[in-house]
């Protein structure tokens, strides 16, 4: 099948600029759109396999760079606080409702599930049709996080000569994922500045500017706790079986929050699920949104 993409830009909760491509089937669409939230540090490129899958299966897709992230602007004031991408996606999930005539379902990863499990908390009712969360509970290792973002950090001011040396440094940090075929879709994670080396494409007041998810972590899990048990639509919760966030405690702390969520749990994979397991992935969330039109199909990851 042969899909469509096109280009575009969501307004933000402060005005700031989202850039995001809009992934149309190549017959009529079917279904409820579906808005895909990368992870911290990544960009809407993240998600170009799932998207595909998604536009071939009859949705529409939307993938989204959250704010300070690829494409979209930086914010002036350092606003990266998780309510401030919470309310991001609130503007653009009504944007898409208005743009398609039903609310999307919100696929979030890491980030992302964060903004939409606090959107679905702080919107109002019928905001999103359903919830993917990709990797992420409110409980997460704090071993794990400080290891994500010490790798974040590592790099972010000094960046990389080359395209080759950042590749070096991703695969130390993950050394089970498969060696790239191509550095194409790397470079679509880096910036070039004028100084000629690569900088990932996020502002780094992500990770150290006043407002950030950091400042505020000492309530943000009980925050998404309260966000879970107030969970009345549909949800699936995707782990990657290695995950260094997400523990097999947290996973059935979860299910206790969320007694009618769907889990799925993916071998071979870790925190980077859409990354390490595509297929296998892309089958858990096309599984869901099936079950959400009522069509028989397994919720079960290759």
């Amino acid at each position: 099948m042969t899909h469509g993409k096109t280009a575009l830009a969501f307004t933000g909760a402060a005005g700031n600029r989202l850039t995001a491509d809009r992934h149309e089937p190549a017959g009529a669409a079917h279904g409820n759109p579906v808005l895909l939230l990368h992870g911290g540090g990544q960009t809407r490129h993240a998600w170009g396999g799932a998207a595909r899958r998604i536009a071939d299966a009859g949705h529409a897709a939307f993938t989204v760079d959250q704010r300070g992230h690829g494409d979209s602007a930086w914010v002036e004031d350092g606003a990266y606080a998780a309510e401030d991408y919470a309310r991001d996606a609130i503007a653009v999930c009504r944007e898409i409702a208005q743009q398609c005539g039903k609310p999307p379902v919100l696929v979030g990863a890491s980030l992302g599930g964060i903004s939409g499990l606090l959107a679905c908390a702080l919107g109002e009712a019928g905001l999103v049709a359903g919830l993917v969360l990709v990797d992420i509970t409110p409980h997460m290792d704090a071993d794990g996080v400080a290891r994500i973002q010490g790798f974040m950090a590592a790099r972010m001011r000094e960046g990389f000569a080359t395209l080759e040396e950042a590749a070096e440094a991703i695969a130390a940090y993950l050394p089970n994922r498969p060696p790239r075929k191509s550095l194409s879709g790397l470079g679509k994670n880096l910036r070039k500045g004028g100084d000629g080396r690569y900088r990932w494409h996020w502002d780094p007041a992500f990770i150290d500017g006043p407002r950030t998810i950091n400042t505020d972590a000492g309530t943000i899990e009980q925050r998404l706790a309260d966000a879970a048990r107030g969970l009345a639509i549909p949800v699936l919760l995707v782990r990657g079986q290695q995950s260094e966030l997400v523990t097999e405690d947290a996973v059935r702390a979860f299910g206790e929050m969320v007694p009618h969520a769907d889990f799925v749990d993916v071998s071979g994979a870790g925190h980077m699920v859409a990354g390490d397991r595509n297929d296998a992935f892309n089958d858990a969330v096309l599984g869901f949104l099936a079950k959400l039109e009522g069509r028989a199909r397994a919720l079960s990851a290759r």
